[in-house]
């Protein structure tokens, strides 16, 4: 039986050929940060760095605008 020891992601923004990450689109930046509401490093995502930094600003503003939580303990 063979297993890969290396899987190549490809990332998620350049696939969909997005220009602009949206802060108010919540269902997609979900995607990408854990329960605890951590956000995923690009290895276990398969971000590309550019958009990872969009990514990691536009989470930013939607925890500043209240969209999406700071912490799991903020949702109740």
């Amino acid at each position: 039986m063979y297993t890969p020891t290396t899987v190549n992601k490809q990332c998620y923004f350049c696939s969909q050929n997005t220009g602009y990450i949206d802060y108010k689109d919540t269902n997609t930046l979900k995607r990408f940060f854990s329960l605890q509401s951590k956000i995923y490093k690009p290895q276990k995502t398969g971000i590309c760095a550019s958009h990872q930094r969009r990514l990691a600003l536009a989470i930013k503003r939607a925890r500043y605008m209240a969209l999406v939580p700071y912490t799991h303990l903020h949702t109740k």
